[in-house]
């Protein structure tokens, strides 16, 4: 817990409602220690991999089965406080793709509700993303969770999913033109 608390408080928003959002997850991690568990039905904490291309000009996609929308691959932590690791292995899980770290620093933060199905109430996830890179000509591999996936250039992303969570992350990448190091 402490680790995710540490990373939160040194990263450094894009806009104000991100560091709104940011306040709000420091808060939700200190007041329950099972934050990193699915059972707690009010929300949980979520590990994302936004992924780019050596070029940083594609990033990885999936077509979520479950809510028929275009997302970065990403998941429940199921108790694992290592968000950066979980958001590496549901990358694996879900796309079949070798990924690895940019940096070991936070690269967004979206709080998001997430609708209720079947006996899981309406609840929140507190979504960790980390940026990765991967070999875009390598083969990926689709699981039950998706039914497509795709490099998608990132000035197509809005085709995809215009939400603003997705385009703030597009933004960034932008900006900072495709995270070069």
């Amino acid at each position: 817990m402490q680790q995710l608390l540490d990373l939160v408080q040194q990263y450094q928003t894009s806009d104000a409602n991100e560091n709104a959002m940011r306040l709000r997850l420091i808060e939700f991690v200190q007041t329950h220690e099972n934050c990193f568990d699915r059972t707690l039905l009010i929300g949980h904490v979520t590990g994302s991999a936004w992924i780019i291309d050596e070029t940083g000009t594609q990033t990885l996609l999936m077509h979520h089965r479950k809510l028929d929308r275009w997302f970065q691959p990403g998941g429940h932590c199921d108790g694992d406080p290592n968000v950066q690791g979980v958001a590496q292995r549901e990358a694996w899980e879900e796309t079949g793709a070798e990924v690895t770290p940019v940096s070991e620093h936070i690269f967004d933060i979206d709080i998001h509700t997430i609708p209720a199905r079947k006996q899981e109430p309406e609840h929140l996830h507190y979504d960790v993303r980390f940026l990765f890179r991967a070999d875009a000509t390598k083969e990926l591999l689709i699981n039950e969770e998706s039914n497509e996936i795709k490099w998608i250039p990132l000035s197509e992303v809005h085709l995809y999913n215009n939400e603003e969570s997705m385009m703030r992350m597009v933004r960034k990448l932008v900006a900072n033109d495709g995270m070069s190091e």
